[in-house]
């Protein structure tokens, strides 16, 4: 059953799977990268979270409603809570990001979820109207959005509070 499984996988999807990989692996390391490349792989896994619960369960309901409530406060907390990942760099608009292995463990985490829930609902379409089921799911999508959505609002939120060299003569003036 699994090679069958496998085997009816479009190949699109293993495309997918390997630029994931190939970002998780570069997110491992400390590395300079322009400001706009950190809105990257939120709006990859926020396009896939979306497309897959309005693929799966639709985009209104108690699925759509535990998904934004779950970001929702997972980007809050995040936010509020979570310590920034990137720090001034010597080029303008750059910024240095902190390696870490969460982007690649949440980035398979999400590409599993969506995986096995794909393989699941084809196997039994009643999964789709099964409450429980969408819950959970749209539940874990929202937090890896909102995980991902949270640390990009933190790292913003550093990014706008580095002071530049206009900043501080302006201030010793």
């Amino acid at each position: 059953m699994i090679s069958q499984i496998f085997s009816h996988t479009p190949l699109f999807v293993w495309a997918i799977l390997a630029f994931l990989v190939y970002r998780g692996i570069i997110a491992l390391r400390t590395r300079e990268v322009p400001m706009n490349k950190l809105f990257i792989i939120p709006v990859v896994m926020l396009a896939l979270s979306l497309f897959d619960i309005a693929g799966k369960f639709g985009l209104d309901g108690m699925p759509f409603a535990t998904w934004i409530v779950t970001a929702a406060v997972t980007l809050a907390l995040l936010y509020r809570f979570g310590a920034a990942r990137v720090t001034p760099a010597a080029t303008p608009g750059n910024v240095v990001v902190r390696g870490s292995v969460w982007p690649l463990v949440l980035m398979m985490s999400i590409f599993v979820t969506k995986y096995v829930t794909s393989v699941a609902v084809a196997i039994q379409p009643a999964l789709r109207v099964d409450a429980r089921f969408s819950l959970v799911v749209c539940a874990l999508f929202g937090i890896f959005s909102g995980y991902f959505l949270g640390r990009l609002a933190r790292d913003l939120k550093a990014y706008h509070g580095f002071a530049t060299p206009f900043d501080t003569a302006k201030h010793a003036v």
